[in-house]
């Protein structure tokens, strides 16, 4: 493997951990593993904490395909619960509302699933890293300002319901870059007149990268112990760094 041409490598981000977190992990291990040499590490899109599954890592040379790979589709699967919701769309904040469920039975969750299948707009969480001005939404958010984005389209391809235990259900969701897995749980609720809000998320996919293929961020450094690598001398590396 050669890390300063360029790899792109799966994890399986663990609950919590944030993204940045996974990289800097990563570029620890490589910067070990290749007697100090420093090499550039980036992700291809922010998974959040409290979700888990399929985080993409580029090294080197492949940081240029960041954007490709970003543009992939993706797979999740969520768990929802009805009939509450929080400030931001999953469990990071507490419960601020209640609201009635015995109305909505599977056949109705159903038909709201179907109304959201293709091209929609979307308004991304308040507590989510899009900018306004320059400045992160979260930081604003938790300054108390009051935010306000505007919506996107994104795609869903399909949302498939895997269970259905009131007030959770667990969907399996297939959309395009850009999508809010938490702001769909919050306009699930909207259409159900009720709410919604997220208690798990896992990122199954990737475009062909699959969470049953992933490395173990946690295990990277012992992982990288029995790899063949190329190591190039410094002048070599701070050329490539330089290039990029």
């Amino acid at each position: 493997m050669n890390f300063f041409d360029g790899e792109v490598l799966a994890f399986d981000k663990p609950y919590r951990a944030t993204s940045f977190k996974v990289v800097y992990t990563v570029r620890n291990a490589l910067t070990a593993r290749m007697d100090g040499r420093k090499i550039k590490v980036g992700h291809a899109g922010t998974l959040d904490p409290l979700a888990t599954g399929v985080l993409l890592i580029c090294t080197g040379r492949a940081t240029k395909r960041i954007e490709e790979l970003q543009a992939l589709d993706k797979e999740y699967e969520a768990t929802l619960r009805l009939g509450a919701t929080t400030a931001s769309y999953d469990m990071e904040h507490p419960v601020d509302a209640e609201y009635p469920t015995a109305h909505i039975t599977r056949e109705l969750l159903e038909e709201a699933l179907r109304s959201f299948v293709g091209e929609i707009q979307q308004v991304p969480p308040v507590y989510s890293a899009c900018k306004i001005e320059g400045t992160h939404a979260y930081h604003l958010a938790r300054r108390g300002a009051d935010v306000r984005l505007r919506p996107r389209p994104v795609t869903i391809y399909g949302i498939e319901l895997l269970s259905f235990e009131m007030p959770d259900v667990r969907l399996r969701i297939h959309c395009s870059k850009g999508t809010y897995i938490r702001a769909l749980a919050r306009d699930i609720g909207e259409a159900l007149h009720s709410g919604a809000y997220l208690t798990a998320l896992r990122r199954t996919r990737i475009g062909p990268y699959k969470a049953g293929d992933c490395l173990d961020p946690t295990t990277f450094a012992d992982w990288l112990q029995g790899q063949e690598i190329e190591i190039p001398t410094i002048t070599e590396a701070r050329t490539t760094n330089d290039s990029k």
